[in-house]
């Protein structure tokens, strides 16, 4: 098993997402689940009971959601297979502590590679893997290590890398918005040039982005939810993520980075 890998393993994972992570009820899903509560539709076997038709009975937000390989990283590295089931309360406690920590270290994990990737980035290279080593090694601690972890630290040495990168990669573009944490929910941007634009923490719920141009430009953690992206082209855009894509709508037309496929139900 490669310590680093950044996709979701689940048949390695004690069903962590399920048991560990709230969620309220809403659009994304049916009911309340608090954390470390196991989710009413898991099995004895960790597998979910209403897999096959998860969004068709409310749970839309277990069908996006991605873990980016924390999951297998914490039920098989952190606690050496050791399933939260069967060892008492307690290490079930510790280990739904733990899996939101190791969450976030992946998440920093794949901006991190992902920024590597970036011919632009070259300036800062020394520095992107030297962080990438040291999130990495944060992950191989112990339980203890990994609850007492300073994250807003880790995530602020992190973004301002990030930040840098981001600049680096969309400063070529002439015209470009700065539409960082803005609320475009709803927003009518069919057809919108929206190349290099800063879109970091943008609010784009059911967003009408039908043919608009995303070129370079930088999604981190912009809310896709229900956005309309048929017929988009975000080729080159930046630190996009799957569970992204996956809450999004799109079509065959849609264009997407070369690193990222294409979510099956689109």
């Amino acid at each position: 098993m490669d310590d680093r890998d950044l996709s979701a393993d689940c048949a390695n994972c004690f069903a962590l997402c399920c048991a560990a992570l709230p969620f309220a009820r809403s659009a994304d899903f049916a009911v309340d689940k608090a954390a470390g509560e196991p989710c009413r539709n898991l099995l004895a076997d960790h597998r979910c009971g209403i897999h096959a038709n998860l969004r068709e009975r409310g749970f839309q937000g277990c069908t996006v959601f991605d873990c980016l390989g924390a999951g297998q990283k914490v039920s098989q590295v952190t606690f050496g297979a050791r399933d939260w089931r069967h060892t008492g309360p307690d290490l079930a406690r510790e280990m739904f502590r733990v899996f939101p920590v190791m969450w976030q270290l992946h998440e920093a994990l794949w901006y991190l590679e992902e920024a590597l990737t970036l011919p632009p980035a070259e300036p800062v290279r020394d520095d992107l893997r030297l962080a990438l080593d040291d999130v990495d090694r944060l992950t191989q601690g112990t339980p203890g290590e990994l609850t007492d972890l300073d994250l807003p630290k880790v995530r602020d040495r992190v973004n301002a890398l990030l930040l840098h990168v981001s600049e680096l990669v969309r400063s070529g573009v002439p015209g470009r918005k700065n539409r960082r944490g803005a609320d475009l929910a709803g927003a009518k941007l069919k057809g919108a040039d929206l190349r290099g634009a800063d879109l970091r923490g943008a609010c784009l719920i059911a967003a009408d982005l039908r043919g608009a141009d995303l070129r370079a430009s930088d999604l981190i953690g912009a809310d896709l939810r229900n956005a309309d992206l048929r017929g988009a082209d975000l080729t080159g855009a930046i630190f996009v993520t799957r569970s992204q894509l996956a809450s999004a709508r799109g079509d065959a037309a849609t264009r997407l980075p070369a690193a990222l496929g294409r979510p099956a139900h689109w």
